[in-house]
Order: structure tokens, then C-alpha cells, then sequence
């Protein structure tokens, strides 16, 4: 079977032996297609993962070989995440999912981009869903990166009526603003290139240019009676987009932090302290945010259509160099056909 494997400072294709069950539970799945993640570009760029790793976890597949106690059969179209918690340990039971040892240490085999993977039967019960005839590959694609963003709302605790400003209008942006709005928040938006900006607007997303950070806080500011939003949503990578977080945000708010940023800059003491904000974090989604977010796609109230370009499993490398420099909303590689 053929896989993409980092290799220096390159992704390239090459044939391994098909990987096979071999007595265990689980499935292998033919693999279909599979989202390339911001994550994904992150372990690529800054060599956080060894070479010879197999990438991508987003991924849509057929069952081609089951053992499972499951209602899967063979033949099945599925979509599936890849981490799944113990539910057991003290992470677990303070719902920190993702911080949960056993969460970190699941995975496909070997990767996402690979023409057959492995799932086991603790995927299979899980984070495992059968897809809709009606829904696209495509679409069902967003299915973990959605479940991201569904784990961010609920963390966030936010009250109704609340005004949101997502900051960074890429694909997880863009989602995050359209999970928001499927749960009858009012969500503006900001980015800095015009192109994510008028498909946001086009979209529901009232959306604006952030680069003059004084004029866009005047926008928000009149959108809010002067208070600023409830909440902010830091979906942006930008160290400068801490700054306009801090702008926007009302006294008492707060500001859900949600990408890594490449100087590791904090949020100031003080401004946390006499405006009383809440800074929190959001990483990964749990078996029940999944289960929202395969609901929320399905039944059409999250829209997901036309969002990515499709590339051969030929052309990865392709795909991660035209996401990187901002040439694309977001990659799909397709590998295989149904």
C-alpha cells in the first residue's frame, strides 16, 4: 500500500506491505480521503514528528476487514477520529480528555494519509460514525476538526445572547464561527486576508479587517453598546492576535485560546487581573463532542460544503505547500475511490 511519509524537509510516497488484522479487533479501512490539519503542518514545519511518521487523522474510509462486536460491517462507510481517553484516570474524570495518557498514545496506523489504516475496536465503539449517502466525503471530513471546535464552545460556558469575535477566519476559524452560530450565538469575525473575510461574510460571519487595530475596535465596539464581545475566540496563530483579543474583549469576558503562536507570548498579569477575564484553553474533543458534531454536520446546521481543494495522495506535498502559504482554504487528499 502506499503512504506519505515525512522525509527531511519533504513528504514523499512510498509502497509499505498492506497492513492486516491479524487476529485483533477492530477494522482495516480503504482509506478514501483525508483532511490535512493545521496540526499536520505544524509537526511537518517545525520537525515535532521523527521521519518516516505517517500524518493525517481526518479521515473517510470503506471497511474492508472487520472483527469487532460492533453494528460496522464490511462494506460500511465510516468516518472515525483517532484518539479515544481511558475515562478512567483524573483527567478523565475533570473531562480532560485530551490530557488523558492513554488519549495521547492512540492513533491510527499507520496515519491518515495512508491508503489502508487500522482502527481498533475502542475507535470502532467510540469516535467511529457510519456516513450518510446523502453527505459528501468532503464534508464529513470535518467531523474531528468540528469536534475541536464543538469541545472549545462547551468549555467556554457561554450564556445566551452572548456576542462572540473569532479572531482568524482559516477553516478552523471559519467552523468554529459556524459552530457558534448553529448554538444561536451572534458571531463576528476578523482576519487580515480579505479573501477569508468575504467568504465568512458571505457565510453569516459578520466579518472585518483587523489590521487597523484601533478602527476595528470602534466596530466592535458600537456592535457591543461600547462593552466589547463576551468572548473571544483565538483561532489565529499570530502573536499580535493576542493584542487585538485584549482590545475587543469586555471587562469580565473571556478569551478562549485556541491555536499555539510562534513566540509564546502570555496574556499580561494585570489585564487579567483588574478586568477579572477568564483565559482558557481548548485542544481536543471528546467521544460526546464528536457525536455533536457528526450530528451537527449531518443535519446540515453546521455548513461545511465548497470549503476544500482536492489533491491526489501523489500531490501531498503539493497540498501542504500551497496550505502553508495561504494558496488554499483547506486540503483534502483523496486516496481512494468507492
Amino acid at each position: 500500500m502506499k503512504t506519505a511519509q515525512i522525509n527531511g524537509e519533504k513528504i514523499v510516497i512510498k509502497n509499505t506491505e498492506d497492513i492486516e488484522l491479524d487476529g485483533r479487533k477492530g477494522a482495516i479501512i480503504k482509506v478514501l480521503g483525508c483532511g490535512l490539519c493545521g496540526s499536520d503542518i505544524v509537526k511537518f514545519r517545525h520537525k515535532i514528528s521523527k521521519d518516516g511518521t505517517v500524518l493525517g487523522h481526518e479521515i473517510v474510509g470503506i471497511i474492508e476487514e472487520i472483527n469487532s462486536e460492533t453494528n460496522f460491517a464490511k462494506g460500511d462507510k465510516i468516518v472515525s477520529s483517532h484518539h479515544i481517553p481511558c475515562f478512567e484516570c483524573t483527567y478523565c474524570k475533570h473531562e480532560n480528555y485530551s490530557m488523558c495518557k492513554h488519549f495521547k498514545e492512540t492513533n491510527l496506523i499507520p496515519g491518515g494519509f495512508s491508503e489502508k489504516v487500522y482502527l481498533s475496536e475502542e475507535h470502532l465503539k467510540n469516535v467511529a460514525q457510519k456516513v450518510p449517502a446523502e453527505i459528501s466525503d468532503e464534508e464529513i471530513s470535518f467531523y474531528e476538526p468540528l469536534g475541536c471546535c464543538i469541545r472549545a464552545i462547551k468549555r467556554c460556558n457561554l450564556v445566551k445572547g452572548d456576542k462572540i469575535l473569532v479572531i482568524g477566519l482559516g477553516s478552523i476559524g471559519l467552523i468554529m464561527a459556524e459552530g457558534l452560530k448553529a448554538y444561536g450565538y451572534k458571531v463576528y469575525g476578523c482576519d487580515l486576508i480579505d479573501e477569508r473575510i468575504e467568504l465568512a461574510s458571505s457565510r453569516g460571519v459578520e466579518s472585518f479587517n483587523s489590521r487597523d487595530l484601533e478602527s476595528f475596535n470602534k466596530i466592535i465596539r458600537e456592535k457591543t453598546e461600547n462593552y466589547g464581545v463576551d468572548a473571544v475566540f483565538m483561532t489565529s496563530g499570530a502573536d499580535k492576535a493576542i493584542d487585538v483579543a485584549l482590545k475587543t474583549v469586555k471587562q469580565g469576558g473571556k478569551i478562549l485560546v485556541f491555536s499555539s503562536t510562534p513566540l509564546s507570548n502570555g496574556y499580561p498579569n494585570n489585564e487579567i487581573y483588574y478586568k477579572e477575564l477568564t483565559v482558557l484553553g481548548s485542544y481536543s474533543p471528546s467521544p460526546d463532542d464528536l457525536k455533536e458534531s457528526f450530528d451537527l454536520i449531518t443535519s446540515g446546521r453546521v455548513n461545511v460544503k465548497d470549503l476544500t481543494t482536492t489533491y491526489p495522495l501523489e500531490n501531498i506535498q503539493t497540498a501542504f505547500d500551497d496550505t502553508i502559504s495561504n494558496k488554499i482554504f483547506k486540503a483534502y487528499i483523496k486516496l481512494g475511490i468507492n
